[in-house]
């Protein structure tokens, strides 16, 4: 099965990549971030999630196919608060995906938390 690029119309980019790519029943989404929505970390995490719930759609998937997810944030000490509303957005996934979270330093357009998520397409 060829690549095939998984994208949002319109959606603002950083740099020379792809948003998602999807091959051979795998999906990977690249880092959503979502400093438009204010400099709060929860703020810009319900928006990120929201990014990441769309471009899964795009791609015919949903949070439920998610296996990994990494969260980059520029301070460890809003984890508590980003955890707050990745749980809710999570809850109802029964299989809840495998998940990173660490502090990055620098993250683009002064970003405060950048999500990224692999999943699976069962129906490939």
């Amino acid at each position: 099965m060829e690549k095939q690029r998984i994208d949002m119309p319109g959606a603002k980019k950083y740099g020379p990549y792809s948003a998602g790519v999807k091959s051979n029943g795998i999906v990977w989404l690249s880092g959503q971030i979502a400093p438009e929505a204010g400099d709060g970390v929860q703020a810009q995490t319900s928006a990120a999630l929201n990014k990441i719930d769309a471009l899964l759609s795009a791609a015919n998937l949903s949070k439920h196919d998610i296996c990994f997810a990494q969260v980059l944030l520029a301070d460890i000490d809003d984890f508590a608060a980003m955890n707050e509303i990745y749980g809710a957005w999570i809850e109802e996934v029964e299989v809840k995906p495998a998940r990173a979270a660490f502090a990055a330093a620098g993250l683009p357009a002064n970003a405060r938390v950048e999500i990224v998520v692999q999943g699976i397409d069962n129906n490939s």
